[in-house]
Parts: structure tokens; sequence; C-alpha cells
């Protein structure tokens, strides 16, 4: 009996999984049952042994999206500016191999399809993530690591725009990974509070004849 219910659970995982290709690569309206027996090499009568309807189907999608996002949050005993790092790197690789799950969370389109509660699961998941970051960088600027002249507000927004866009990337494995890495770095210098200027060598002599 456990195995059954294994295997079934791993097949609503394909199912789930396939839905999500579809809205990403070809939209929400594409997202019916012959198109996912089709995808997954299924009858359309199969997929109702594992979920009710496409309703129920798209439920499954918001909470593989929520468990996918939730997967991404690094441990909050790192210190702030490592946690932020750690949290870039794991949203814009993690999330972008899992094709569509941004996507998803952006779509006005697959937001509006979805049944009662789950656009509002999808928008709770946009105000942790927000929250997340905010948090990283008070934290931050409480303990010296990231800038004090920029509010935390506009600093979300910018990091959160980043991580955004690095997920969304289109370009091909590789060159994903090194651009990731560099905007990754890019980021963590422009909120990294600065370092004492360095003295010139002219005020060490003026100092010190």
């Amino acid at each position: 009996m456990g195995d059954v219910r294994r295997a079934s659970e791993v097949r609503q995982l394909e199912l789930v999984d396939a839905a999500l290709h579809i809205i990403a690569t070809r939209g929400i309206s594409e997202l019916t049952t012959r198109s996912l027996a089709l995808h997954v090499g299924l009858s359309s009568g199969a997929i109702f042994r594992h979920f009710a309807s496409i309703e129920a189907l798209l439920e499954a999608v918001v909470a593989r999206v929520e468990e996918v996002l939730a997967s991404t949050y690094p441990p909050t005993t790192l210190p702030p500016l490592e946690r932020l790092e750690r949290f870039v790197e794991a949203r814009s690789t993690t999330v972008g191999n899992q094709l569509g799950i941004l996507r998803l969370v952006l779509s006005e389109q697959f937001v509006l399809a979805l049944p009662k509660g789950g656009s509002e699961r999808l928008a709770t998941c946009r105000r942790k993530t927000l929250a997340f970051i905010r948090r990283c960088l008070e934290e931050g600027q409480s303990s010296g690591e990231v800038r004090t002249d920029v509010e935390p507000t506009a600093l979300s927004v910018i990091v959160m725009g980043t991580i955004q866009a690095l997920a969304l990337s289109t370009s091909a494995p590789r060159v994903h990974e090194v651009q990731s890495r560099e905007v990754r770095a890019a980021i963590v210098r422009l909120i990294r509070a600065n370092e004492p200027a360095q003295k010139s060598d002219a005020d060490s002599r003026k100092k010190n004849p």
C-alpha cells in the first residue's frame, strides 16, 4: 500500500512539474488535460486518477511554487549580508532551473486563472520575499555591513528586481552561471557599507615626515 501511495505521489509531482512547464512556455490557456497527457505520456482519463480536476491540479501547482520558494531561504543564523547573498544565489539558480516558477508568480494571466485563494497565496510569497530582503538589509545596516545612506525599502526593490532578472534569464546555462555570479558580486558591492578610505602615501608622509 505504501509503495502505491509513493508511486502516486511521484506521478502527481511529475504532472505538476509538467503543468508548470506548459504554463511557462505556452501560457495558462494551453494547460488542458489533453496537452498535459501528451506531455507526460498518459491518457487524459489517467490524469483524473491523480487530480479530480484542473482546479485541483492548479492548487497543487501553487503548493509546488510555495515549496520551491521556501527552499531558497538560508539559515537565519548567518550574518545578514551572507544570508542575503545566499538567498540571491538560491533564487537565481534553484528557481531559475525550476522552469516557470517566477514567471508564474509574476504572471497576471496565471494569477487570474487560479482557484480561489491561489492568487493570495502567491501574493503572500511575494510579500514574504520582500520582507526577508528588507530584514536582511535592516540588520545589515544595524551591524555596519550594509550602507546606511540608502533606505532599506529602496535597496529591497533593487535586490528583488535583480533576482527576478536573473531567474528569468534565457541565456545558456553556462553563460547564465557566469552572469549570475558577476551580478551577485555587483549587488553585494552595491549594498555593502563603504570601508574607510585608505590613507594616501602623500597624507602619510605629511603626518610622518
